[in-house]
């Protein structure tokens, strides 16, 4: 048994079992894979996948609990590379951090500003994804923390934490009629053309959910992946906006006017997610402690360390 041999169980099952997309990731053969499997198959003597001739399938109940153990042994093999550099040199590495746009455009900037000053000489790596996106990227250890309002805390792999809670808000070309109409109903917006998130970004879900309950269909005309893209269309007059509230900043928004809808929609609450297992450079804790003050190593350790 290899490790190679192991990456590809576990490779395998990341490209639905798809020999030619295997050998792609781990940069060989499909031969090469092909008898990899037979070999570890043969040293174990058990079968490890559903086959239909030469196709792989699924993998069989023995290979499925197997799975599991490639996970923790691959993850475990990357922390020993972790802890050998958190020891060899505290002060430089790289931290991956995977978000959404709106996380990294409005809700970051001064962590990171806060984080960089303190380890100037860390590569701090942000990957912009879809909340699934995110979750992948965590799954498999590419990414060292999560953070998005959706999704993370689904997971029984992950832990997670509150970051911090925002409403939705409503956006409008400045001298809009709604501006001037007092409170704001959803019986008023149901009846306007409406630009908001795409489905599974920044709260849609509940965006949705309040009209559902109302027993009303708005008139969505457009759906975005985030809050610039929107503000833009609501500026050429396309349709009134529904954004994250921080989305909105006064200054580079001339020209708009910001509503607000805490009354309309639920609470949302963004959180910051880690994996299970995944060894942590110091600087890391450093980093959520920025995010959140109560985020100390030792409050995440012990998190971290409860089944």
């Amino acid at each position: 048994m290899n490790f190679q041999q192991l990456r590809i169980i576990r490779e395998a099952v990341q490209q639905n079992f798809n020999l030619t997309e295997v050998a792609a990731a781990l940069f060989t053969s499909q031969s090469g894979v092909s008898k990899h499997i037979k070999d570890l198959e043969d040293e174990l003597g058990v079968e490890l996948f559903v086959r239909r001739g030469k196709r792989l399938l699924g993998l069989t109940e023995p290979g499925k609990e197997l799975a599991v153990i490639v996970d923790r042994m691959l993850q475990d093999a990357r922390n020993i590379k972790r802890l050998a550099d958190q020891f060899a040199d505290a002060q430089t590495g790289q931290l991956t951090i995977a978000t959404t746009h709106t996380q990294a455009r409005y809700a970051l900037p001064q962590v990171v500003a806060r984080f960089k000053a303190a380890f100037p000489k860390v590569h701090l790596v942000l990957h912009q994804g879809s909340p699934a996106e995110i979750v992948a990227m965590l799954e498999s250890g590419e990414a060292d923390v999560g953070i998005a309002t959706e999704a993370l805390d689904k997971h029984g792999a992950f832990v997670t934490f509150p970051f911090y809670d925002w409403h939705h808000a409503v956006v409008v070309p400045q001298g809009h009629a709604l501006a001037g109409s007092g409170r704001l109903t959803l019986e008023q917006l149901a009846e306007l053309p409406l630009i908001t998130y795409h489905e599974g970004y920044t709260g849609r879900e509940r965006i949705d959910a309040s009209f559902s309950a109302a027993g009303l269909a708005p008139d969505l005309v457009m759906s975005a992946l985030d809050a610039d893209v929107i503000k833009t269309y609501v500026q050429v007059g396309l349709g009134v906006g529904i954004i994250a509230s921080m989305a909105f900043e006064p200054q580079r928004d001339a020209g708009l006017q910001l509503i607000s809808a805490a009354h309309l929609f639920p609470q949302n609450t963004t959180r910051i997610a880690l994996k299970r297992g995944h060894y942590l450079r110091g600087y890391a804790y450093r980093f959520l402690q920025e995010c959140a003050a109560d985020l100390s190593e030792e409050a995440v350790r012990a998190a971290l360390a409860v089944d």
